[in-house]
């Protein structure tokens, strides 16, 4: 007997809620907050819409369906199963923040403050969550599959993200590596940078932007639903022993970009999680290339 669908609504902690845990009461922390030119009351309102979301979601769950919660602190121990719907009610990064965790379950974005969120994935209010759980668990639901890049390293460490996956120096330090295409024969190259960016269509709104308008590339900026990724290198230091000719390049499906340490250490995180992050040693090598999971979004 196949098991009813779970509803996983995940959420984040609000500023609110921050506040008070570290100043103990509404009042300390108007008062925090005033001395620094806020006032408390707009951060209220949004701990209020937030957690009214949170409820009007809740109550549209079918009655036979399981539900459960999940706060975004707790993702990386939190088991998600193939019945799951997942709920995501928040901000755009959330859902990022989710993803890497899921195996093409599909995710429901929800808008818990329209106009303040640009909705790019959270593209929903609470009174259409019904109607979105119905479709999601429905034989040829409208939903988008995104495109998600991976790292994979030699010890079978293995790192998801929906935006991007960065690699560099744990610190303010230069990350030194040989890097080049994941193919036979072909050339690597000794850098010494700042570290390597290897980004999403999804991506492409946010950090990946940022490099790409930087080098005024000339490459195409993926969409969220295109197998391409883009990838560049950080601020690469020439010198004899390094280079800057392999800075900046695109990967489709089936290709990869390999990367051998060749300094202390080097961190791999994606999607800003720094928290939850593979830690590579000398001599180790990684592979960045387009999952074969995607995000299954709910339209």
């Amino acid at each position: 007997m196949s098991l009813a669908p779970r509803a996983v609504l995940v959420h984040r902690t609000t500023e609110y809620e921050e506040l008070l845990a570290r100043h103990g009461t509404h009042g300390q922390a108007a008062f925090f907050l005033t001395s620094r030119g806020r006032s408390i009351d707009e951060v209220a309102l949004r701990h209020r819409r937030t957690r009214q979301a949170l409820d009007d979601v809740a109550a549209a769950v079918p009655l036979q369906w399981r539900r459960s919660r999940v706060e975004r602190a707790d993702l990386d121990r939190f088991l998600f199963g193939p019945e799951d719907v997942v709920v995501v009610v928040g901000q755009d990064g959330l859902v990022a923040n989710t993803a890497k965790y899921l195996a093409g379950q599909p995710v429901v974005g929800i808008d818990t403050d329209p106009g303040r969120n640009p909705g790019v994935l959270v593209r929903h209010r609470p009174g259409d969550a019904a109607a979105l759980l119905r479709a999601a668990v429905a034989p040829g639901g409208a939903a988008e599959e995104l495109t998600m890049v991976e790292a994979v390293a030699d010890d079978t460490q293995r790192l998801l993200a929906l935006n991007e996956i960065y690699l560099g120096p744990p610190g303010h330090q230069t990350a030194r590596y040989r890097i080049g295409p994941d193919a036979s024969g072909a050339a690597a190259e000794a850098q010494a940078s700042s570290g390597v960016l290897v980004g999403t269509g999804t991506g492409a709104t946010g950090w990946l932007r940022s490099l790409w308008q930087e080098r005024r590339s000339g490459l195409r900026l993926p969409a969220p639903t295109d197998d391409r990724l883009l990838w560049f290198v950080r601020e690469a230091w020439p010198s004899p022993a390094t280079g800057t000719s392999l800075v900046a390049g695109e990967l489709g499906r089936g290709q990869g970009l390999r990367l051998t340490v060749e300094s202390d250490r080097m961190t791999v995180f994606g999607d800003g999680m720094e928290t939850d992050a593979l830690e590579l040693a000398w001599g180790q090598t990684v592979r960045l290339g387009i999952s074969a999971t995607s995000l299954r979004l709910t339209v």
